[in-house]
């Protein structure tokens, strides 16, 4: 960005970004790639915080809203040619500490910077792959405490899940539908919406051991048996390669649901689980403010 601006010109932030892109030799991917939240991409918000700290570092200024230049600290720092440009090397000017740390939080802020001041990601991508990691720890315990449980409390957790996804009609419904086999788990046929205008037929394995293909051929042969056209295979376990490999051959459509999704699922439909805390990021409202233009 600096050696974009070395020019003098004042640029939009538009047309910055698609200088640098082409400098990049960005490929449309890229381009369209959106971080985790499905927000925004990671493009723009690598390039947000870039043209962030750059102004804040005063290597870069915005003479006037939504365009930049660059000054003569951002020409004495390209004289220098350093070889990366990042936080570590920004840390030499006082203003980005003192953006970094908060006048008003100085000694907190300087005990956790170092944490962070590593990283080559964005605030952002930052607090999402801690939301990530969070969540892989979440996810591990819910399956440590669903093999803990009786087979009983696993079909309600099953019936929970699904109806709270929008299947089976009414929980009673779904109870009623689900939890005839006995076997190890859940087995029955449940409504695919409230309407019952399909039925999806479900098997659900409390297992430690890999779900296999026999497992696999004889919940198939049970669709038949029932007339059914669609299947799901819940397990706390895996399904092995060859249990993939054959739903994959078979005309019937049978979904897997591994323990990894399961567990997904379930934190995703708030079964089994409750929120600790929420935390909103705001960015800059630009129709507020162009009212007052």
């Amino acid at each position: 960005m600096l050696q974009l601006a070395s020019d003098g010109r004042e640029r939009t932030i538009r047309d910055g970004m698609d200088a640098i892109a082409r400098s990049m030799n960005l490929s449309k991917e890229s381009l369209e790639e959106k971080l985790p939240s499905g927000v925004q991409t990671r493009f723009y918000n690598r390039f947000g915080w870039a043209l962030t700290y750059l102004r804040r570092a005063g290597l870069l200024e915005s003479p006037k809203r939504g365009f930049f230049c660059i000054t003569d600290r951002g020409r004495e720092v390209l004289k220098e040619n350093p070889s990366r440009i990042d936080l570590n090397y920004l840390k030499r000017f006082p203003e980005i500490e003192e953006f970094r740390k908060g006048e008003n939080n100085q000694n907190d802020a300087a005990e956790t910077d170092s944490t962070t001041v590593e990283t080559d990601q964005t605030p952002e991508e930052i607090i999402e792959a801690g939301y990530k990691s969070l969540n892989r720890e979440l996810a591990a315990e819910l399956l440590d405490r669903i093999k803990e449980c009786p087979p009983d409390f696993f079909e309600r957790l099953v019936v929970d899940l699904l109806v709270r996804m929008g299947y089976g009609g009414s929980r009673a419904d779904a109870g009623r539908a689900i939890g005839r086999s006995g076997d190890d788990g859940v087995d029955g046929i449940i409504k695919e919406d409230r309407l019952g205008l399909d039925a999806v037929y479900i098997q659900a394995k409390r297992w430690e051991s890999n779900v296999g293909r026999p497992q696999l051929q004889a919940f198939a042969g049970s669709l038949e048996g029932n007339r059914a056209r669609k299947g799901v295979m819940i397990t706390t376990s895996r399904f092995s390669q060859d249990a993939v490999e054959y739903i994959g051959r078979i005309e019937k459509r049978i979904v897997l649901i591994d323990g990894n999704l399961l567990a997904a699922l379930m934190i995703e439909h708030g079964v089994g689980v409750s929120p600790v805390a929420e935390y909103t990021i705001c960015r800059i409202d630009n129709d507020y403010f162009e009212q007052g233009e």
